[in-house]
């Protein structure tokens, strides 16, 4: 069960003055299940520059991996242990499901390293908020732990979380032309 994520969000009243227009739990979690992850979707945008007009919360709706085609996304994921999480991965593909058919988003299957390689056509600003996870490229990994900021350009990568804890990364997707 993912932690809940509190989201306040800021807006206008119909005399223009600000206001806040939601508090409370973010209402679009995505729970996979026992060793998968969890993803809780915060905000998303759907052109740059991003529309601050109208009070309608866009995180409704099927939730797909990129965001949209000029826009972003702002969600907050949550790793389960890969003693979890990995069989997971090659049991069911809990991970991917219209993810590995999402636009921009394609699942490398043939990187051995770990099941979960995949690329985006983003850049991605992601912060670890919980835990410690490895970063993992097609050549070499790194070790982030809570605080550290990585950003992934368009990179084919994966995820690999070696402790018996949960590791939460809050993200920030942003539409890129892909290398």
């Amino acid at each position: 069960m993912p932690r809940a994520i509190r989201r306040v969000v800021t807006g206008h009243n119909a005399q223009g003055k600000a206001i806040f227009i939601a508090d409370g739990p973010a209402p679009a979690v995505f729970d996979r299940g026992p060793g998968a992850t969890a993803v809780t979707e915060l905000w998303e945008t759907g052109a740059t520059p991003a529309s601050n007009a109208g009070n309608a919360d866009p995180t409704g709706g099927a939730q797909r991996l990129p965001p949209p085609k000029n826009g972003s996304k702002f969600r907050v994921v949550e790793y389960p242990p890969d003693s979890k999480r990995v069989a997971a991965l090659h049991s069911t593909g809990a991970e991917t499901g219209a993810n590995a058919k999402s636009e921009g988003y394609v699942r490398d299957t043939a990187n051995m390293r770990h099941p979960g390689f995949h690329k985006t056509s983003t850049i991605d600003y992601a912060v670890v908020l919980s835990g410690e996870i490895y970063a993992l490229m097609d050549e070499g990994e790194v070790l982030l732990k809570a605080g550290d900021v990585l950003v992934q350009r368009g990179t084919n990568h994966a995820w690999s979380n070696r402790t018996e804890e949960p590791c939460c990364i809050a993200f920030v997707l942003i539409d890129a032309d892909p290398v």
